[in-house]
């Protein structure tokens, strides 16, 4: 069978589909003739060596999959169902585990399957568990027209929050809208736009994925007892560091979003979190926006395209293309 693989740790441009052996299943594992497969920022880091799961080359990517149950993991075949797994999906089949693998709702298409695992479970957990965010809070999400900015708009909604999507430039901020968004504001000037949002008060939750230059004003947007979620850097200007006097006068915390870390480590909790996902997505305010879908031998394109921040929603690979 074909598979997108890692052959040398020299980035995207060098991913390369192979005829590789058909897989196995073990006790533990899901057979899945695979329906789309998400682009990921693992998958990104994984060309280069840089991500903290490191396997040998030659491997196989593919995070977040969405397919058809051949067998296993207790499904009937045939189910339809997402999954998340380290890597190994990217093929047109894949073993995935039983406990990150989840029935998806007829009303989802496999590439909106293969847009939520990764991306919605992190915002669910984002919101959750690390801000408790409370129907009726206001919520600013950065970098809000990419696949985990709209996830963190969307599920947002579905817990009953106001959203401002912050976005660099207009056709950015109108995708955002589609997406769910209340408002939608430019990157110059957020912190001034979200204050006159919020008649001068602030913004309960910001979901930062930027980082870089924007995180001191977003600390400035932040309502007393406001909660900024550390979730990545993808600005990629380092590190932003904060001043703790200033969590201090505001009353406000920063908070990271570690869901891998967290979720890998209790196999049930990603089970729970999809149960809540479910009347989300029944109810319409979860359906992921898919960018685009690229064929299989395009995967590594669709890492560069992602990694230059030219994706709008989530980049998809169609293994039976």
């Amino acid at each position: 069978m074909r598979a997108a693989q890692v052959v040398t740790l020299t980035g995207p441009d060098d991913v390369v589909v192979n005829d590789v052996p058909e897989p196995v299943p073990g006790e533990h594992d899901v057979l899945v003739e695979v329906g789309a497969v998400g682009v990921a920022f693992p998958d990104l880091l994984m060309t280069r060596g840089q991500y903290q799961i490191k396997p040998e080359p030659p491997f196989t990517l593919g995070v977040d999959v969405a397919g058809t149950v051949i067998s296993g993991g207790g499904f009937e075949p045939g189910t339809r169902v997402a999954a998340v797994g380290g890597w190994g999906g990217a093929a047109e089949r894949a073993l995935l585990p039983a406990a990150f693998t989840f029935p998806l709702p007829d009303e989802l298409s496999f590439a909106e399957g293969a847009a939520l695992p990764m991306n919605y479970l992190t915002a669910e957990f984002a919101y959750e568990q690390r801000a408790q965010l409370r129907a009726g809070e206001t919520v600013l999400v950065h970098g809000a027209a990419g696949g985990l900015g709209t996830a963190m708009i969307q599920v947002a909604k579905g817990m009953g929050a106001t959203v401002i999507a912050v976005a660099s430039t207009p056709e950015k901020q109108e995708f955002a809208r589609a997406a769910g968004a209340d408002h939608a504001i430019g990157l110059d000037g957020f912190k001034d736009a979200a204050k006159e949002l919020t008649a001068g008060v602030g913004v309960d939750v910001v979901a930062d994925i930027v980082g870089g230059e924007v995180f001191l004003d977003s600390l400035r947007s932040l309502a007393p007892q406001g909660r900024l979620l550390v979730l990545g850097f993808a600005a990629g200007q380092g590190i932003p560091e904060v001043k703790v006097n200033r969590l201090l006068l505001t009353n406000t915390d920063v908070r990271g979003v570690g869901w891998g870390e967290y979720a890998m480590r209790r196999p049930e909790y990603m089970a729970a979190q999809w149960q809540r996902l479910l009347p989300m997505i029944a109810g319409g305010a979860v359906k992921p926006p898919i960018g685009a879908v690229y064929p299989l031998a395009e995967f590594g394109r669709a890492l560069v395209d992602m990694d230059e921040r030219r994706a709008l929603g989530k980049l998809v690979v169609d293994p039976t293309r």
